[in-house]
């Protein structure tokens, strides 16, 4: 009994010593207590040597927001002529060996405020990172405030992605859905042939279309990622206006039919659901392009301390491309408020004007890409980026 209840108050101890842990040591949102996560007293789920104990190193990536906060505080301090009289930590101490060094940069140089020295004294120890940031950390802030305008021009897309989605199920709910005479198919099942036909399409890009380009740019991945994310663009652009395009002809097939309010499901129109299948596929190609594209771009720019949560960029842009959606169907039904309450109010789609809204969407979809065409021009690569390689840098590596 005393042997269980031993083990009993130890399992115990450890337990709550693993709490202590994970909560003192990693709360880096609230309150950064790092003593816990290197043996602290009471809190120590190994004995540890104190004369070994050292100091998490936190990345440069989790002081970016100094360097806008610093800039603003030195706005008005002048600029030094020369771009090396900017702080920087010596790269020939041994403390730099494993800080990681960006060259300067002329973009954004109102930022580089944050790295003007206020007297010759300043040294690593005495700095405060709320007034003096080095240039690594200017640079980092530099290419994220740059990546903020790329990933504003693809919420756009998942906006149309989201009325695609819904939009499409109610359509394919009043048409046939039959594949043989016992079987037939959900609508909410159709973007299953899209992912079918790019199951082949993924294979041919990666293995044909990736070895071909990538000998006349020299870069890996043949095309840019910005280049990649433009494609997918300019292919929603289409798949919208492919989309109203089809709901023009599934409406003239129920006014042809005099089916306008015929019951969805019990009476369905003399038109395949695999007609809406064109504007999946077409999307699902756009959706290979951009959202890969971001992704990688996302991973392979943000500094090195914030690259395993890069991806929240992409989660970000679909949330707020779906969030946006349901503003602007309420916006449109506002603005085209009439007779019947607007292109898409009420419950009979057959009388509403889904492909004028369609169309909407493509037009947005185009205006949004030269937007983007403007930001993706003006945008720097970070030094040592794949995509600065040229076909002579990457024969000279060879």
């Amino acid at each position: 009994m005393a042997t269980r209840s031993s083990s009993s108050e130890a399992l115990t101890t450890t337990l709550s010593n693993s709490i202590q842990v994970l909560g003192r040591g990693f709360d880096v949102t609230l309150d950064i207590r790092l003593l816990y996560c290197k043996g602290a007293p009471g809190s120590r789920l190994v004995n540890l040597d104190e004369s070994e104990a050292k100091d998490i190193a936190v990345s440069d990536g989790l002081v970016v927001p100094n360097v806008y906060v610093a800039a603003i505080r030195n706005r008005n301090l002048t600029l030094p002529s020369d771009p090396s009289d900017l702080y920087e930590i010596d790269t020939d101490k041994e403390a730099s060996i494993e800080e990681e060094f960006l060259p300067h940069r002329p973009v954004f140089g109102f930022l580089d405020k944050a790295a003007v020295k206020r007297g010759q004294n300043d040294n690593r120890e005495s700095v405060n990172p709320w007034k003096l940031c080095r240039v690594t950390q200017v640079e980092n802030a530099k290419i994220l405030l740059g990546m903020v305008p790329i990933f504003l021009c693809t919420i756009i897309m998942t906006l149309c992605l989201a009325q695609l989605q819904t939009f499409s199920i109610q359509q394919g709910v009043t048409m046939d859905t039959s594949v043989t005479k016992h079987f037939k198919i959900p609508p909410a099942s159709l973007p299953i042939i899209p992912i079918m036909f790019l199951v082949i399409i993924i294979a041919v890009y990666d293995r044909i279309f990736v070895p071909l380009a990538s000998k006349f740019t020299g870069i890996p991945s043949g095309i840019t990622h910005l280049q990649r994310i433009g494609v997918g663009l300019v292919l929603s652009c289409v798949s919208m206006g492919v989309a109203g395009i089809m709901e023009v002809k599934r409406k003239d097939v129920a006014r042809d039919h005099n089916m306008l309010d015929a019951i969805p499901v019990l009476q369905p129109l003399p038109i395949s659901t695999f007609w809406l299948s064109f504007q999946y596929f077409i999307f699902g190609i756009a959706d290979m392009f951009t959202y890969v594209g971001l992704l990688e771009f996302f991973y392979s720019e943000a500094p090195k301390g914030l690259k395993s949560i890069s991806t929240c960029f992409l989660w970000s842009s679909m949330a707020l491309g779906y969030f946006f959606s349901t503003v602007l169907v309420k916006s449109v039904n506002a603005a085209t408020h009439g007779s019947n309450g607007g292109w898409l109010a009420g419950n009979n789609i057959n009388r509403n004007h889904l492909n004028l809204f369609y169309w909407l969407l493509s037009g947005m979809s185009f205006l949004n890409f030269f937007v983007y065409l403007f930001v993706s021009k003006r945008y720097k690569y970070r030094p040592g980026s794949p995509m600065l390689l040229t076909k002579e840098d990457k024969e000279d590596e060879l």
